[in-house]
Order: structure tokens, then sequence, then C-alpha cells
């Protein structure tokens, strides 16, 4: 899964054409943990294209919090607490997941439609390298981009508006625009690194178009391991290093 990368392309939206209302003004460079606001492209009710930002981290299903509701529940009960389970389960914390692997799943099946489809902006993502695991334990992160001058390209996003969650405790209730991107079988280049998955990569005006525009039964044949010769690891450095960030905390990684 991926769950750091970096925007650092200046001028992305006008090279692309993606011909976007802007809601938001661009920073120089991003480089994005979980649970912060990067910007996306998505299309609106009516047929526009949104340039905005969005928190990243989707919904997690109902069963994932009823249980962490239900597991809480025993402990208040354990200390002689009354429960009201439904105003716990509204109020369960959800980190959110990052990334989507299991499009038959109901919980994501009724958010592939074009109008909740986005375009996520990056240049570079980062996996943990294990192999090259310094002394004293730390894992640095492989960066993976198209090339060393680190040409623009898009995860094949997924975006939820105005989701009243509970993402942090200290926040309460909050009514957030969410997104996060789907995830495929690794390729070669990311294999060694990571075995499990990588991004769902978006490398051409055309691959864009058919991303935000196209039925599902078309678009979903986008959902696969970018080729070999499109990506390479271009560093290896601590995790943290970093270009401009962007506001937030890192969260524990999640996907589903």
């Amino acid at each position: 899964m991926c769950n750091l990368y970096r925007m650092e392309d200046k001028d992305w939206v006008n090279k692309w054409a993606l011909d976007a209302e802007s809601f938001i003004n661009l920073m120089p460079a991003y480089q994005m943990n979980p649970d912060q606001m990067g910007p996306i492209v998505r299309n609106t009710p009516d047929g526009r294209r949104q340039l905005v930002h969005a928190r990243w981290g989707l919904p997690s299903p109902f069963f994932v919090q009823q249980k962490a509701a239900e597991d809480r529940a025993v402990k208040l009960r354990a200390k002689g607490q009354a429960v009201d389970m439904d105003e716990l389960l509204r109020m369960e914390p959800d980190r959110g997941l990052t990334n989507v692997r299991k499009l038959n799943l109901p919980h994501w099946k009724r958010w592939l439609g074009v109008e909740h489809r986005c375009l996520v902006p990056v240049t570079s993502f980062a996996e943990p390298d294990p192999a090259s695991q310094e002394p004293g334990g730390r894992v640095p992160n492989a960066w993976f981009a198209r090339d060393e001058s680190k040409q623009l390209m898009f995860f094949a996003g997924i975006h939820v508006p105005q989701w009243q969650s509970v993402r942090k405790v200290k926040d309460g209730l909050t009514t957030d625009d969410l997104y996060g991107f789907l995830t495929t079988d690794p390729n070669e280049v990311v294999q060694p690194i990571h075995e499990k998955a990588m991004p769902v990569l978006l490398l051409t005006k055309e691959d864009t178009d058919i991303w935000l525009n196209a039925p599902w039964e078309e678009a979903q044949h986008l959902a696969r391991p970018a080729p070999n010769d499109a990506i390479t690891i271009t560093s290896r450095e601590a995790y943290g290093s970093s270009v401009v960030t962007t506001a937030g905390e890192p969260t524990e990684p999640s996907f589903l």
C-alpha cells in the first residue's frame, strides 16, 4: 500500500489541460501523509471538473466501525458504565482508509461511479524498504517515480464529499471531503520492495479521461499494475525527509 507520496510539479493543471474550476491555492510542492489535506481533481454532479483540497482517508466500512465500538462497549461495561450503542457507534473514531483494493466490496461499489472518481496528482510515491534497514532499526523509504525528472502522473482516486465522522477524538464530529486511491498488484519494480500492492497509476491523458468519464465497465480495466518500464526507483531516504509539507499528523496506514 502507499501511505506517503509527493507532488512537486508546479504547473500540472495547465500541462495536462485539465480545465478544472479551482477552489484552492496550490502550494509549490506537497508531501502527503494520511489524514492530511491534498489536491484532487473531481467531477461534479453537473459535469464540471473541480480542483479542490480533500482529506486523505476514505470512510471505513460499517463492520469495522461496529467491531471497534463493540470492543469499546465491553471495556466500558466492565467499568460499570452504561452504554448507548447508537451514540458509541456514531462517535467511534475512524482514521480512514488510504487505499482501496477490494473493489467488489459493497462498501466501495457505491462510490465507483464517475461522480465519485477523482485524479490525485503525484510525482513520486514511497514504500518502506526493509532490505535497506539502517543501524538502529530505521527503515528507509524507496521512492518511485516515472524517471529522475519526476514527471507528473496520477493515482486513480475516489472521493466522498461532506462525510461526517470522528477523525480525531479531540475534534469530535467533523464534516470533510475525503479521498483515497486504488491499489493493485505490484509490478516488477515495486514487488521487491512491497510485494502486496502498488497504486493504480494513470500515465496518459487518455487514462485520466477514461477514469473521470467512462462507465465503470471500461474504467475498471485501468486497475492494473503499471508497465515495468513506466516507473523507477529514484532514491532511498529516511521517513520524513521532506519537501514542503501540508499541515497534519501521520496516522497509522490502513487499506481494504
